[in-house]
């Protein structure tokens, strides 16, 4: 049965165009005909993310900042957590097969994942709430014949042979390749019988995604061709690639850009962005936020008068850490950073402090030792910044050391005053080296 949503609502004309500008459209399936549809009034469109981890990652973000533009633009959208094809693993842009998640891996993973879907997009918009679906409610049930005579029969090996994802893991003869799984192989027709039952149960008529899903997403339209006879649309995005032609998704450390908070802190997660080159900057701008793209120029412009100043990159890890974290966590983490970089701690608040605790060496600290003759270099040594009385002495005569942004001298004292919020003591050594002491509230 049909669950077609009403077609009354105002859409934004200017919604592919907007796209365009922004280098966000790859590939779709007669640009024209949905040119047109898009005009007649609001579509159905869906984005699916597989649960392959506790976290949706950087690469993601593309996929969510989509479905959020065609809400906002006035559309109806869909986000497909992949229960199903999570257990099957895709094998596009893989030269592997990935490890088949059980049910409690995959329960787990999608418990992680489901809220950050939500963030994303208003499920509360009154006339328009965004939809969450999971495939698994569908696929889960399918008898294997059933499945293979009335999906199955509709698709040629020629067909699925063809798409770039089984070409490249194939290989050509002689070389040393991994192969492909019939479990693999069988995910397209997975995915395109969801875009087969979402448009048959959903009324949606557009999948998208990344560049390197058109494959398994044109499947799913010839699929909907011959099994219902109804219009539908495909549009990808490039991938979200480095200069380079590497992908987005990790540091240059090679930490993952988890957006979890508990994978990788706000902090980690700012500072990564701040570190993007400037020829990038401004495609980051316009594919990873939602800032109008006059906008974006001005920034781009007022950050070439003086580059040093880093001012795109530091709009775009403010608006980035703010779209996946939250204005709270963004602000604490703009100001630990500019106190690990040299700013000033006069100002630093709690949470300030508590992030610059997951990022920094800390040491807890008993209150005993306060007010303490001597007890300077004594911490000192606590918190494994000197090894020795000799070189605490040595670094305070050279004001080497500074307490809570202030130099201190070798007779210096800490006092219960010292301390930021009655129990936080950053100690900086020389200009890079900064250290945390935390002072036990209870004792």
């Amino acid at each position: 049965m049909s669950t077609e949503l009403p077609t009354e609502l105002p859409t934004d004309p200017n919604l592919l165009a907007d796209l365009d500008a922004r280098g966000l459209i790859h590939d779709t399936t007669d640009r024209e005909k949905l040119a047109a549809r898009l005009a007649e009034g609001p579509i159905t469109v869906y984005v699916g993310m597989d649960p392959t981890a506790a976290s949706l990652h950087v690469g993601n973000l593309i996929g969510l900042l989509q479905l959020r533009r065609f809400q906002d633009a006035g559309h109806h959208v869909i986000s497909l957590a992949g229960g199903a094809t999570g257990m099957v693993g895709d094998p596009s842009g893989k030269s592997d097969e990935r490890n088949l998640l059980d049910d409690d891996g995959l329960a787990e993973n999608l418990a992680g994942i489901v809220p950050q879907l939500k963030q994303f997009l208003d499920f509360d918009r009154p006339g328009n709430p965004a939809k969450l679906l999971d495939n698994r409610a569908w696929t889960v049930g399918v008898p294997f014949l059933s499945f293979l005579r009335d999906i199955g029969k509709h698709i040629t090996v020629n067909q699925m042979m063809a798409k770039d994802s089984v070409k490249s893991r194939l290989g050509r003869s002689g070389e040393d390749v991994e192969g492909l799984s019939y479990t693999e192989f069988s995910y397209m027709l997975i995915q395109a019988n969801d875009f087969r039952w979402l448009r048959e149960n959903e009324g949606c008529e557009m999948q998208m995604g990344g560049s390197d899903q058109w494959g398994n997403i044109t499947l799913g339209t010839e699929l909907i061709r011959k099994m219902l006879g109804k219009s539908n649309y495909a549009l990808t995005w490039p991938l979200l690639t480095k200069a380079d032609g590497t992908k987005y998704g990790k540091t240059a450390g090679g930490e993952t850009l988890w957006l979890s908070a508990d994978m990788m802190s706000p902090y980690r997660f700012y500072q990564a962005w701040i570190q993007t080159d400037d020829d990038e900057v401004r495609k980051l701008l316009l594919q990873l936020t939602l800032l109008p793209v006059a906008e974006i120029d001005a920034v781009v412009a007022e950050h070439t008068e003086a580059p040093h100043l880093r001012l795109a990159q530091r709009r775009l890890a403010s608006e980035l850490t703010t779209l996946v974290h939250g204005s709270l966590a963004t602000d604490a983490a703009i100001a630990a950073s500019g106190v690990v970089f040299g700013g000033s701690v006069d100002d630093l608040d709690t949470a300030a402090f508590e992030v610059l605790s997951a990022e920094l060496p800390v040491t807890h600290l008993d209150r005993g030792l306060l007010g303490q003759e001597g007890n300077l270099t004594e911490l000192l040594i606590t918190m494994n910044i000197v090894s020795s009385k000799g070189e605490a002495t040595r670094l305070l005569k050279q004001n080497g050391i500074s307490l809570n942004g202030s130099k201190v001298t070798p007779d210096a004292v800490v006092e219960v005053d010292s301390l930021k919020h009655g129990r936080y003591l950053l100690v900086r050594k020389g200009k890079k080296s900064v250290f945390l002491g935390l002072f036990d509230v209870s004792s």
